[in-house]
Formats: structure tokens, sequence, C-alpha cells
């Protein structure tokens, strides 16, 4: 792959959970790299600032590359409008992927979602799949990863690249998600009752996040949608082991039997109890993802940080 110079970014949702992370790594590994952020307001920080009401297409000159990550993220407990998916992951991506088309900007990099194409996998989730999102914010993702998609086919400007990044679930340093809730629950040394269940998950470590989007920057890869995620998947049995090495504990596996657990929660839908046959399944599915065309395009055998190494150095960030 041939070398790309990048010298100013213009990179929305930097103050989030993914662009507090992706941004010190960007300037740690992109030596003199200038990063503009927008925002809703300016505070005091080491990066230009451009508000998203000045944002114009004069926001856009001597911009070599655009990072979008703002976007409303899924709402666990379905108390958002659903109006309001479509409002921030659609229509905003929408104004600034024209305001990118209109620029002489190379590179446009859409952080979108795996939950823009399935909510539910059979197997293991590669790019080839028809997209049939069933929430909201999924259905919001894939109609702006559509746009990108039309938009680009149409321009008349073939060197402009767009990365549409579906990455599964992210973890690092300050995150505050599924996995710290998990940490949690062994942290009071609760059995997991759970244990008879042998799902498997896939998970992206923010450092791997980071290096494809360094890549992405830097080098000549095709323009194209791709799905994010560590090289191996990690049953949640060996997680709850991972969790419980690092808390110094002795890892508390129930194996109670399927059926068993499957008619206390048909129970819990009627008595509305916390365990119900929805997060039942929720708790126990699981969701493997590819990430073999990003390694493809970026012709490289492994991501640089083993899926264990990566969970282990987020497990640890907890109890700082």
């Amino acid at each position: 792959m041939s070398q790309q110079t990048v010298k100013h970014i213009l990179i929305t949702g930097a103050a989030g959970f993914v662009g507090s992370n992706l941004v010190p790594y960007l300037q740690a590994h992109l030596p003199g790299v200038h990063i503009t952020r927008v925002a809703r307001k300016r505070t005091s920080g080491e990066l230009a600032v451009i508000l998203w009401e000045e944002l114009s297409e004069a926001s856009f000159q001597d911009i070599d590359a655009v990072i979008h990550l703002a976007g409303k993220a899924h709402d666990t407990k379905n108390t958002s409008a659903a109006r309001e998916y479509f409002d921030v992951n659609f229509e905003l991506t929408k104004k600034i992927y024209d305001l990118f088309l209109g620029s002489s900007a190379q590179k446009f990099i859409y952080m979108s979602s795996v939950k823009a194409t399935a909510d539910q996998v059979k197997g293991v989730l590669d790019e080839e799949h028809d997209s049939d999102p069933q929430t909201p914010y999924g259905k919001s993702k894939l109609q702006a990863e559509n746009y990108i998609i039309q938009e680009s086919q149409q321009s008349k400007d073939k060197s402009q690249d767009y990365y549409i990044l579906r990455p599964c679930m992210i973890h690092g340093p300050g995150n505050k998600g599924n996995l710290n809730l998990l940490y949690q629950f062994v942290n009071k040394s609760l059995p997991y009752p759970l244990a008879a269940f042998q799902n498997r998950r896939s998970f992206l470590s923010i450092d791997n996040l980071s290096f494809v989007v360094q890549q992405l920057l830097t080098e000549k890869v095709p323009s194209g949608v791709y799905n994010l995620a560590d090289d191996e998947s990690l049953a949640t049995n060996e997680l709850i082991r991972i969790i419980a090495k690092i808390q110094n504990r002795s890892p508390r596996l129930w194996n109670i039997s399927k059926g068993m657990i499957k008619a206390v929660s048909k129970i819990g839908d009627v008595l509305r109890l916390p365990l119900n046959s929805e997060r039942l399944q929720k708790l126990t599915e699981s969701y493997e993802v590819s990430n073999a065309k990003i390694k493809k395009a970026l012709q490289i055998q492994r991501m640089p940080v083993d899926a264990k190494e990566g969970i282990e150095k987020t497990l640890k960030s907890f109890s700082r």
C-alpha cells in the first residue's frame, strides 16, 4: 500500500468515549497532525473548535480527512423517541457528508455499528449479510450508510474515499458499558447462574479501532463498508474467569440446567421479574463478527492487540 500524508483532520464526537481515546492515539502516531473538532460549545483545550452551527464549506478548507463519530447511542432502556435517532444519526451525517463532498478533503470515516445490519446473528457476521436492523438506532445508522454510498457513487470527484466502519462492542479505558456492569457483578462475589449457555461474543479493543482509523488515514485503502472486531471472540464464561482473575477471586459459575433457567424466565415474563425471556436471550445469545475484510484491505494477518490482552487492559482500568 502507498503511504499518504494527512496534515489536518476534522473530527466530530471527539469528547465521547471513542473520540477521547482516538484523538491522543492519532496525535501520538501522526506527528504534527492538526485536529479540529466540531462541538456544541467551546471549552478550553488543545484542539481547535468549530461549533455545529458554524459548519460551512469554509470549515473544510485545508481539511484532508473527516472522522464522523458523533451520533445518538443505542438506548437499551428504550426511552428515546425513534425520531431522535434519525435526526442525529442520519440528518447530522447527511449534513457533514454533503460538506465533505463539496470540499477538497480526500477521506471520510463514518463510525456506524454492526447493529446497522443485524440485531441477532447466526454463525459469523460478515459484510455480505443482508441488512435488516430492527431498532430505530440500527435503522438510522443504516440510512446514513446508504446515503454515503449513494452520494459517493453519484459524485463526480472519484478521488474522495469513504469508510463506513461497523464496530461490535467497543471497550477500553473510560468505557461504561455492559463490560463494566459485568465487572461490578463479579466484584460483588455474585455467582453467574447462566454458565450452562455456551455463547460467544466478539469485542473490539479501542486500541485496535484506533489502529484501523490511523491506517485508513495514511494508507490507500478501497472505499467501502468494514466490520471491526478483535481477532478472537470470547465466551461469557471465559470473560467471567478473566474478570475474576483480575480481581484475584475465584470465578463463581453456576451450571444450572438450561430448561430450569428458561422456565424461570417465562415466569419472569408474567411477574415482570428481572430475568425474563427477552433479557435471557440478550444475555445468552452469540454475536460473532468477522474482521477478515478489513485485515485483507490493510494487508495484515492480525490486529495489533490480542482479544484477551485488550479485555484485561480495560478491566484493569475499572479499578483505578
